[in-house]
């Protein structure tokens, strides 16, 4: 028993070090491994699994929506990159550049891809002639590169996976609508898939992606208070096609500028899902993201008829994702690991369950356990497997809801910003100065200017002028 407890008691308590907590999480529930470069990771097939669940869905609901697959280099020549300033100014400081090609020296550097509006601009300016060719709604899955010096696997490292949407129009009304849909794309899926709440909002001018006209988002929080970025939507107005010279004849037979947009969200969205529902036994897997939804656990499996019994009942549940753990390793074990791995259902059969009918199914969750008849099972499971989905939404809200404050004065937000981990809702006048005095005198950022407006008091909490808007504030990933 000893050694059974061991896999759980080498995960340090997320009351005691979350950010221990969550990097024991990925490497004991087997998601990464490090590797020799520093700040990149080995994605696992346990993690790997969660992210093509997260691609298959994306991909189906981008598709329901018109967009279109496509792939462009991952190289990028330095006088593209320099098209665009202030695109180019935001992302110097994180690009690597490509000098040589074998032992020869280039003419000119190539920066590795860390975004590709430029190389998708290059290619429209060549494909868009005509507003027949209008609109072009493209997406590529792919890794760029980005030269942080600070990482944590999934959260934030030099190379990660991704995918980002491209689309040209051609009216401005056309590209808004666009940047909203794929927002509330976003937001739809990580609520009704991933099990996270999401606020949804428009970043401020000093937040929004480099060369955006807008930037809208969508925040979540995390165990621990803090808040993550889960996907960002940006209206590129006509800024990159006046740069790259994107025109089109339109049905007047003037010519005109194309309308941009770019959206995208990543494999941090992993670390998400641990964040939001993991627990101090590991990995907490909502139903429907889960690479294995059910593990049935034979008890006593060297006795007769209990492993042909176990995949009789995996038979039963092949509209589900199910696995039987036919090793040597004790039950204990067992549960132990698919406890680890999340696994949001597992159900035990043994001799004794064979014989009278039944078997046990056990939540990862709330550890509830459910005496079932073997005849019902495939009902009971659909049916814990939903209500487990939807439970866990609720009680990602409830936590996110209990650590959302509301602060009407400069002292009452400062105390919240260093006592109470959570959102802080608060007005704001607008000025980036008192946006900036805020993060240096209570250490948080502007997470969003939700949709969902509110006043709270008529003027800013810094300054005390008029407020234009309430704004989500907090420390983040």
């Amino acid at each position: 028993m000893a050694k059974e407890k061991k896999l759980v008691q080498e995960i340090t308590s997320m009351e005691e070090d979350f950010a221990q907590w969550y990097t024991d999480v990925v490497k004991k529930a087997e998601l990464i491994d490090y590797t020799s470069v520093k700040g990149c990771m080995v994605i696992k097939p346990a993690g790997y699994a969660i992210w093509e669940n997260i691609q298959h869905e994306l991909d189906r609901r981008f598709k329901e929506t018109g967009v279109e697959n496509v792939y462009l280099p991952m190289f990028i020549p330095e006088s593209l990159l320099q098209k665009e300033k202030d695109h180019v100014e935001g992302f110097a400081p994180e690009v690597a550049w490509v000098t040589h090609g074998g032992m020869e020296p280039l003419q000119e550097r190539l920066c590795v891809r860390p975004t590709s509006e430029t190389l998708f601009c290059d290619f429209y300016q060549k494909e868009i002639q005509s507003y027949r060719d209008l609109p072009k709604i493209y997406n590529q899955w792919c890794s760029v590169v980005r030269w942080e010096k600070t990482t944590r696997p999934f959260l934030r490292s030099r190379e990660f996976l991704w995918q980002e949407g491209h689309t040209a129009h051609a009216t401005a009304e056309e590209a808004e609508q666009r940047t909203i849909q794929m927002l509330n794309l976003y937001a739809d899926f990580c609520e009704e898939v991933l099990a996270i709440p999401v606020i949804r909002g428009r970043k401020t001018d000093k937040e929004k992606f480099a060369g955006a006209e807008a930037t809208y988002t969508i925040e979540a929080l995390m165990h621990d208070g803090k808040a993550l970025q889960s996907g960002t939507s940006h209206n590129f107005g006509d800024g990159f096609a006046k740069a790259f010279g994107i025109q089109f004849t339109d049905k007047d037979n003037q010519l005109k500028y194309v309308h941009q947009t770019s959206w995208g969200m990543t494999t941090r969205m992993i670390g998400a899902i641990i964040m939001v529902h993991g627990d101090n036994s590991g990995l907490v897997l909502p139903p429907r993201i889960a690479p294995t939804q059910v593990m049935i656990i034979p008890i006593q499996q060297k006795k007769e008829g209990v492993l042909e019994k176990a995949y009789e009942v995996k038979g039963m549940l092949s509209g589900y994702r199910v696995k039987v753990d036919d090793t040597d390793k004790s039950p204990g074990w067992k549960f132990s690991e698919q406890e680890m791995r999340g696994i949001p259902v597992r159900i035990e059969l043994g001799p004794k369950d064979i014989e009278a009918n039944q078997a046990v199914i056990v939540r990862r969750d709330t550890r509830e356990k459910i005496v079932t008849p073997i005849p019902e099972l495939e009902q009971k499971v659909a049916e814990v497997l939903e209500t487990m989905q939807k439970e866990m939404l609720e009680r990602a809200r409830k936590h996110r809801d209990a650590h959302t404050y509301t602060a009407k004065t400069l002292d009452e937000f400062k105390k919240i910003a260093e006592e109470k981990p959570g959102f802080i809702k608060a007005m704001w006048c607008g000025c980036q100065e008192c946006e900036d005095a805020l993060k240096e005198e209570a250490g948080v950022t502007s997470r969003c200017m939700p949709f969902e407006q509110e006043e709270i008091t008529g003027t800013c909490i810094h300054c005390g002028k008029p407020a234009k808007h309430m704004v989500y504030w907090g420390k983040a990933y």
